[in-house]
């Protein structure tokens, strides 16, 4: 029941071998039957004192065998000689056996009482069987058809030796069990095992490796005392057993264990290997509490590291700390996991691990500063379920070690439900938990008291080693791996585009480019529907929606939606980079003139859906809300991580208020483009670019990367993304050919915005919110639920904003969980988490146009959008990227004391 696959005839074949059991005491006749009195037997130790011997048999022609037996004491006064017994001939058995009692107690006469055993043949249908109602045992004896045949025997004995005779009321007391996992060689509908001893998989053949080779496998009673026939099955069992080990050391290890004699030398050599690997587990306890899913919890582990006895196969310089060359923990680092976990919210009984598995040093290629610790269990309840939980502690080498306890002894939980695979709905039976579990103090002492194994020293060692690199070393196990991204571009071939060239108001060339649907109207869903365009606002300097190396993002997905695409690269783009612009400049020149362009060419009647993603949001709002683009030419409005407000993370807002920003423009000069590439083509790198991105190093950032490029701009902005949830392609594609260049001058009027929380002009007055008139369309406002630059705060005001000035039309806001910035665009799971959103979103506005109405907010199936009381939940504690302890003014004075570090440096 708690996860192993059987046949349905576990516990039923059960036989007590035809077992009596009788007492016979009180008789006039000398038995020589002498047992020990309670001081005696005391006085004799534990394991020298003797059991019941038997001293005569008979076999009856009547089908059984009678033998009589010796008890060393005669303990079970109240079983044989109470209320759970009857006595034969009646009248006074029950005050004999209260007096005999006495008798025995007051030291007045030694024991002198034989036990009567009867042995046959019973039916052999017994069952034994666990209640899933009560979790009680269910004992149904064997049907016994000599049973009244023994009992005259019994009292023919008791009438020629005379005294009273005792008998169970149950008639089928045993000594002798036999079966319950009955051996069959008719497959699983028959018996539990094969001839074998192997444990039948009725969805397979066996379970390898599980035998059973004990009296549970002998299917029927056998008449006599069985222990030489258990003895034989178990030796017949042990030979196949043996000879199925040693096949799979040939299967594994290639070696011949059974052709002819082996080597004495390679057979010590093995020998000590296999000790030395025994010698080197290390078992522990780990008890961690917390809540999953809102419910109390707690885990009681116990771990066992190096369970398979590997030896170190590298030389001690490749183990650096706990990792070799490759990336690899140490083998003293990895383990087994069992133990139980209580979660009374959802199982009433405790969880039991059957199978759990945990690394304590892994290493992601795309995050090689962060140290894993992972946790993967899998658990069954007495009802059946079963579940999966999988942990996590994420150790980051944020701001020297101050996160380093906490992180070291958090769990990051997801508990999920394993589905029934006869369920029709496996869906609708799925349920996924979340939560936190973490390890106190105390239970981290008892978790050192209860360390054993000869190698602890070293596991500890190697495991403060890992922390030690991960905290205050900062060096990083491996690097990203980089690829031939020609070859990925040639896979994953991209529909033909066309560039065009706009001159703005101001002067400035900026660029669109186009790409039509190349599908004809009938293999698109819903033809008779009219598609309107998409224009794409990208963020700062960083393209989140044409990824040439990747299958799929959201170009490809609107174009096969039916969708004609634009995507507008303004002066914020690499390609048309501005040395004196503002974002002002964006919202007030470059969309409106993207617009027009597409209206030119699409026709004056035509509506525009805008998808706009971070500063390229601030600038939509600002172009509508500044009246540079009417709302009549846009027919909806999505964004990502971005709106009329903008509030970041406290990292963010500290870098933004103290003066790193001004510093760094006046390091720039002139020349307000910085290079992050350095290629034949570019112009050299000043010695002023050199410094800014050396201070962009030094810069704190919750993750850090092995590429100089991703890390100079996390540096100025902040992680843009969790690496984790980004592919290697996207990542190198980025760094390396896509943002080669960066245009700061829009930074002093972005640094204005986000000190004061929402779009304001280059002068920092508020032109922009006061215009809700201006905003008459319908709204998507998307967040990352794993905030790391901008909080969902963004999209919960800019949908209250919305509801409250605009209700008459639909206005929806996502909260998108796993995802933090721009990885709700590039992300690899962006295509099934992200987009579905957007296009429902535009798939609902043109519903709505073309109905020729307005309509409230209507959730679509399926859709994660958030009610005002629901959204309120995210208006949290900001911190560095998650919660922290440290106040504002604690950060601001470490961040002041840095820059003087770093003015002290350099002036």
């Amino acid at each position: 029941m708690r996860g192993l696959r059987v046949s349905e005839a576990l516990g039923s074949g059960f036989s007590c071998n035809g077992n009596n059991v009788a007492y016979l005491t009180g008789s006039s006749t000398p038995l020589n039957g002498y047992g020990l009195d309670k001081k005696e037997l005391f006085k004799i130790p534990f394991q020298a004192r003797p059991g019941p011997s038997i001293s005569t048999s008979y076999t009856s022609s009547m089908g059984f065998t009678i033998q009589s037996a010796i008890l060393p004491r005669a303990y079970p006064h109240l079983l044989f000689k109470g209320i759970l017994t009857y006595g034969w001939p009646g009248g006074y058995w029950f005050f004999h056996g209260i007096l005999d009692k006495i008798k025995l107690a007051m030291g007045f006469k030694a024991t002198q009482a034989v036990a009567l055993l009867a042995l046959g043949h019973d039916e052999s249908d017994g069952k034994i069987m666990l209640e899933k109602g009560t979790n009680k045992i269910s004992f149904i004896p064997p049907r016994d058809p000599l049973l009244p045949r023994k009992i005259k025997v019994f009292q023919k004995l008791t009438q020629k030796l005379g005294g009273v005779l005792f008998m169970s009321k149950y008639r089928s007391t045993a000594v002798h069990l036999l079966g319950g996992c009955n051996a069959s060689s008719s497959g699983p509908s028959h018996g539990v095992c094969n001839p074998k001893g192997q444990v039948f998989d009725p969805l397979a053949t066996v379970h390898p490796g599980l035998y059973v080779c004990d009296a549970s496998l002998i299917p029927c009673s056998i008449g006599i005392n069985p222990s030489f026939t258990i003895a034989t099955a178990a030796e017949h069992i042990s030979r196949h057993l043996v000879q199925d080990v040693l096949e799979y050391k040939i299967r594994r290890e290639g070696t011949n264990y059974l052709g002819g004699v082996q080597d004495p030398d390679s057979f010590t050599e093995k020998t000590k290997t296999i000790d030395n690997g025994r010698r080197s587990v290390v078992t522990f306890k780990e008890t961690m509490r917390g809540h999953v899913g809102g419910m109390p919890c707690t885990a009681f582990l116990k771990m066992k590291m190096n369970p398979h006895g590997e030896d170190q196969k590298d030389s001690d310089i490749e183990w650096n700390l706990g990792t070799n060359i490759h990336g690899n923990s140490h083998p003293l680092l990895r383990g087994k996991v069992g133990g139980h976990v209580e979660f009374r919210g959802f199982e009433k009984d405790n969880l039991h691990i059957i199978d759990g598995d945990v690394n304590l040093c892994e290493v992601d290629s795309r995050t090689p500063y962060t140290h894993y610790m992972r946790y993967h269990l899998h658990l069954v309840a007495s009802t059946g379920s079963r579940y999966i939980l999988e942990g996590r502690k994420i150790m980051n080498p944020y701001l020297l070690a101050s996160y380093a306890w906490r992180e070291a002894t958090t769990l990051h939980v997801t508990f999920e439900k394993v589905a029934e695979k006869s369920s029709k709905d496996q869906d609708h039976d799925k349920v996924i938990l979340k939560g936190e579990l973490s390890i106190s103090m105390m239970e981290l002492l008892k978790s050192l008291v209860s360390f054993e194994g000869n190698k602890k020293g070293k596991f500890l060692s190697l495991l403060l080693g890992t922390l030690f690199r991960t905290y205050l070393l900062q060096v990083p196990r491996g690097s990203q791996e980089h690829f031939n991204l020609s070859d990925c571009e040639q896979k994953y071939s991209y529909p033909s585009s066309t560039l065009h060239d706009i001159k703005t108001e101001d002067g400035v060339v900026i660029s669109c480019r186009q790409w039509k649907c190349q599908q004809s109207l009938s293999k698109l869903r819903g033809s008779h529907e009219q598609r309107n365009p998409i224009l794409l606002v990208n963020g700062y300097a960083v393209e989140s929606y044409w990824l040439p190396t990747e299958p799929n993002d959201l170009v490809r997905t609107l174009i096969e939606e039916g969708h004609e695409t634009w995507l507008l690269q303004s002066r914020l783009h690499v390609l048309n980079p501005s040395n004196t612009f503002t974002l002002e400049d964006v919202g007030r020149f470059d969309i409106p003139v993207a617009i027009n362009k597409m209206l030119e060419l699409l026709g004056p009647n035509v509506k525009v859906h805008v998808v706009a993603h971070c500063v390229g949001g601030l600038a939509i709002h600002i172009a509508l809300m500044g009246g540079h683009v009417s709302a009549s030419h846009i027919a909806s409005l999505s964004c990502t991580n971005s709106s009329m407000f903008f509030k970041l993370n406290a990292l963010s807002t500290v870098k933004m208020r103290l003066p790193l920003l001004p510093i760094s423009m006046l390091i720039l000069g002139n020349n307000k483009t910085l290079p992050l590439v350095e290629t034949s083509t570019s112009p050299p790198v000043s010695s002023r670019h050199r410094l800014l991105k050396l201070i962009a190093h030094l810069i704190p950032r919750y993750e850090r990367c092995s590429c100089s490029e991703c890390e100079v701009v996390s540096g100025i902005f902040g992680n843009a993304f969790w690496h984790e949830n980004i592919s290697p392609t996207v990542h190198q594609w980025l760094n390396k050919e896509s943002s080669t260049r960066l245009p700061m001058a829009a930074f002093p009027h972005l640094r204005k915005i986000c000190n004061s929380g929402f779009i304001v002009d280059s002068n920092g007055s508020n032109s922009y919110l006061i215009h809700p008139q201006r905003m008459a369309l319908p709204t998507l406002y998307i967040s990352g639920g794993r905030p790391l630059l901008v909080t969902p705060q963004t999209s919960f005001l800019a949908h209250k904003y919305m509801k409250l000035h605009q209700p008459g039309f639909r206005h929806e806001r996502v909260v998108v969980e796993g995802f933090g910035h721009s990885d709700l665009l590039i992300g690899e799971e962006s295509c099934e988490k992200v987009f579905p959103h957007i296009l429902s979103h535009i798939r609902s506005a043109n519903g709505d146009e073309q109905q020729g109405r307005n309509v409230h907010i209507n959730v679509a199936e399926g859709k994660k959008v958030f009610s005002d009381s629901e959204a309120d939940q995210y208006q949290y504690e900001e911190g560095f990227g998650i919660i922290t302890w440290f106040s504002p003014f604690v950060v601001l004075l470490l961040a002041f004391l840095l820059v003087s570090q770093l003015a002290r440096l350099f002036l």
